[in-house]
């Protein structure tokens, strides 16, 4: 698994070696031309331009252009390579496990109130999230966190997403290249201000004729003042400096206007470049899958193509980096009215592209997502693609385990939920609480369109809903006990309103006295099989496993322990009936308590 990655890496750092070494080189080489170019210029200039001087001037100087645009892109390609290192490490430490020091945990994302979020570790740290994400824009973060904490697809669209998701897991050299880009645009949510910008239909000038006047005139005045100023034409001079003078009024009149209505787009250049760029390599791959297909046809019709829309952009964009240098800038606009014009190209941009814009950046996103997803066929050894049942209520799998977790230590076992409820019982540490967030995270995984960690796995799509980590609130003074009520209330009401809800309920009311607990968890479990609902609940309360004999949809298994050369294992397998261990006294001797 790793050795794929491993190649890519060996590609990339053999190219860097040769680059570096060219690139060093020909930046004495361009050193040494410009040297020669500046003598021979000087030589020409001190000859009155004689021939013999003056075309090694011309051939010095091509050959210093054209050694200065190679330099350029090679300096291109080095950054390329150095990028494809570090994506491809990356990929070797989900696979390591060291993925849990990645930076990005989708924080913003987090919510204590969340259904089953925080219970298993969708975000936050060492989440789903921060083991999968390859989004670096803002739309492609929140679609990615959409898709895992709010996923609601009919099963035609997961079937769909599920073809997108494994063609695109096939594809690693795209999905590098696409990251790569991304890499270039940023987190930050200046797209989606520029999104909403684009939707305000108010244009900086209305009047068509003024506008005409503003766009065009400088074109004629400008080769005026070029040849009056060249000729020495005297007379005409009136003409240079009142034409200066009108256009520095204007531009200082308008300057204040102009700068709010252009700041969406100032200092983005770069960054509609890179989405340009993406939707450039979308277009280049024969796509298989409906999904895929659909997304690069959005992009580009007959009429409109979203890469030449925002390249365009971009260079709208461009014109206002000349602000940098102040001389320039100012020059520009009392000589073209640069400012006015650049706010004209704009509103006829938005005029033509702007209704299209908004969904061209949400498929990007969802792109990025798709790719997050298929990422985890490539960096875990036990996946496959699950099988989205028409029927209701049904979870079957071989060999599911936690993606989290990393291959080597992985447990995997099998699950089968027929429109029953589990109780599983069983001793501490014996795999109880790993094996309910197995069941729930790959059915996250599932209903999202994704690869799950399973040799095979059927689905229902189903509303999930968790109670595992509970903890007081200070601030609202509620104690853990209470908090737990709160939820427990939650999936009981939610259960109550809608059948298609699977529960996942680890050590039912631990914070209360062990007769008030296997009073309340009883009554809860027949609420919800009364409601027809299904789920998990485990329980170190052996009592409560009696509950199967009082229906049939409910279920006993349990994890165990043994003991060897004095010590306790686990095998972490799922077995049936309750559980007919302990541990709890050899875990106090183990800490000297007992």
């Amino acid at each position: 698994m790793q050795s794929k990655f491993n190649d890519i890496i060996a590609v990339h750092e053999s190219s860097l070696v040769d680059d570096n070494k060219i690139f060093n080189i020909l930046g004495y080489f361009k050193l040494l031309l410009i040297t020669i170019l500046l003598f021979t210029g000087f030589k020409a200039y001190r000859s009155s331009y004689e021939l013999s001087f003056l075309v090694p001037c011309v051939v010095e100087f091509i050959t210093l252009v054209v050694v200065w645009v190679y330099h350029y892109k090679l300096q291109a390609r080095i950054k390329y390579s150095l990028k494809m290192v570090e994506i491809n490490k990356r990929h070797l430490s989900r696979i390591s496990g060291d993925w849990i020091n990645f930076e990005d945990i989708g924080e913003e994302f987090i919510s204590a109130n969340h259904p089953y979020a925080s219970d298993l570790d969708i975000v936050g740290k060492k989440s789903l999230f921060q083991l999968l994400n390859l989004t670096n824009t803002w739309h492609g973060r929140v679609a990615f966190a959409t898709d895992l904490l709010n996923s609601n697809y009919s099963n035609d669209k997961i079937n769909d997403r599920q073809q997108a998701i494994l063609e695109l897991s096939k594809n690693i050299k795209f999905s590098n290249d696409i990251e790569y880009q991304t890499s270039k645009i940023g987190t930050s949510d200046f797209i989606e201000k520029l999104v909403i910008a684009l939707k305000d239909k108010k244009i900086f000038i209305k009047n068509r004729f003024i506008k005409m006047i503003l766009n065009y005139l400088p074109l004629i005045t400008l080769p005026l003042m070029f040849i009056i100023s060249t000729f020495k034409l005297s007379d005409y001079y009136i003409f240079v400096a009142v034409t200066i003078s009108t256009y520095l009024t204007v531009w200082v009149i308008g300057a204040y206007r102009i700068q709010k209505h252009l700041k969406d787009i100032d200092d983005i250049p770069s960054k509609l470049n890179a989405y340009s760029c993406m939707i450039k390599l979308i277009g280049e791959i024969d796509f298989t899958s409906k999904k895929l297909i659909d997304i690069k046809s959005k992009l580009s019709t007959s009429t409109l193509s979203a890469e030449i829309a925002i390249k365009s952009l971009g260079k709208i964009s461009a014109r206002l980096n000349v602000k940098g240098n102040a001389i320039i800038y100012f020059l520009l606009n009392v000589l073209t009215l640069w400012d006015y014009r650049t706010a004209i190209k704009y509103d006829s941009w938005k005029e033509s592209y702007a209704d299209k814009s908004e969904e061209w950046f949400l498929l990007l996103g969802e792109l990025e997502s798709l790719l997050s997803f298929s990422n985890l066929a490539n960096i875990c050894n036990n996946v496959s693609m699950p099988t989205v049942l028409d029927i209701d209520k049904n979870i079957e799998a071989n060999n599911i385990g936690h993606p989290l977790l990393v291959n080597e230590k992985r447990i995997d076992n099998d699950v089968e939920i027929k429109d029953n409820i589990l109780i599983i019982s069983g001793s501490n540490m014996s795999g109880k609480t790993t094996f309910l967030r197995t069941v729930g995270v790959n059915l996250v995984l599932a209903q999202a369109g994704s690869f799950v960690c399973a040799t095979e796995m059927k689905f229902s799509a189903m509303k999930i809903m968790t109670s595992m980590r509970i903890a007081d609130d200070l601030n609202e003074g509620i104690s853990t006990f209470y908090a737990e009520l709160k939820r427990i209330g939650d999936i009981v009401k939610e259960s109550e309103k809608h059948s298609d809800t699977i529960f996942l309920i680890d050590e039912i009311f631990r914070g209360t006295n062990s007769e008030d607990r296997l009073i309340g968890a009883k009554t809860v479990v027949s609420k919800l099989n009364n409601f027809g609902v299904i789920g998990i609940i485990t329980t170190h309360d052996l009592e409560l496993c009696s509950l199967d004999d009082s229906s049939e949809r409910i279920i006993n298994y349990n994890f165990s322990e043994y003991y060897k050369d004095n010590g306790i294992h686990f095998s972490y397998k799922i077995n049936t009936g309750k559980s007919t261990t302990t541990n709890a006294k050899y875990l106090m001797q183990l800490v000297g308590i007992y």
